[in-house]
């Protein structure tokens, strides 16, 4: 199982250059990916994703960067796939792009969008999105991106529910919040996954807490090890077990 890290949650005095820092400590360590978060009108802030993983492609080499998840829903289609083609022109195929509806009605609240019809955008963005990437252009716009990233990155599904078929179906991939739910569920909703035929499956947003101690750590990542699950995701809190100990964790 590959092991990578959220990135992007700094403390409230947070210097310039604190994110880039955090990104190559992150990846001298070994970890094999790093993920950033969409999460805006929170009371607390995470820098946005694109600027997050255009950082971290600079400061780092090789290693897979992602979005766990973008909330299509709040993107007009065409200003994202812009973004996506853009990040792509600093990162190459390092980019994963993981997306999802949105769960969060503070998020929805603050950029004044229907969180209530939040589904049905994210079918329609995610249909021209598609469009945009896989052409570059569609009858509304017409993006001509560089060659060498032309067709867009992976997607992948961040869901629950009836978004775990559609995840193994429709997408390369599913990203499961460990956030809030419990180790069990996550590891029944990964067997839904793989019946449906599911290809890559993540768990992410595994949350470590200064109460949280190695030996805990070390059985949670086997469990889902165990389970069948190509990569984990963890989050790192104030005092948590250093990123060097976790890392030792995953072979």
């Amino acid at each position: 199982m590959r092991l990578g890290a959220l990135m992007g949650f700094l403390p409230p005095h947070a210097q310039v250059m604190d994110l880039a820092e955090q990104a190559k400590r992150y990846a001298g360590e070994g970890f094999d990916s790093l993920w950033a978060p969409h999460t805006i009108g929170r009371g607390f802030i995470i820098p946005d994703p694109f600027i997050a993983l255009a950082v971290a492609a600079t400061a780092t080499k090789d290693i897979e960067l992602g979005t766990a998840v973008v909330q299509l829903s709040l993107y007009q289609p065409v200003d994202l796939a812009h973004r996506i083609f853009s990040l792509m022109h600093q990162c190459g195929n390092r980019l994963t792009l993981g997306v999802g509806a949105g769960s969060t009605e503070t998020d929805f609240l603050a950029l004044e969008r229907d969180y209530a019809k939040r589904f049905k955008t994210f079918n329609s963005t995610l249909a021209r999105l598609r469009t945009l990437l896989v052409n570059g252009k569609d009858e509304r716009a017409n993006l001509t991106p560089w060659t060498a990233i032309a067709g867009g990155p992976p997607l992948l599904f961040g869901s629950w529910g009836a978004g775990v078929e559609r995840a193994a179906k429709d997408f390369a991939g599913w990203i499961a919040s460990a956030h809030y739910r419990t180790a069990d569920q996550v590891i029944e909703a990964l067997g839904r996954f793989r019946a449906a035929g599911g290809k890559r499956a993540i768990v992410s947003t595994i949350q470590l807490t200064a109460d949280h101690d190695v030996g805990r750590t070390r059985d949670l990542l086997q469990r889902f090890a165990d389970a069948g699950f190509d990569d984990a995701v963890v989050l790192f809190r104030p005092g948590s077990p250093s990123p060097a100990e976790v890392r030792a964790l995953v072979k």
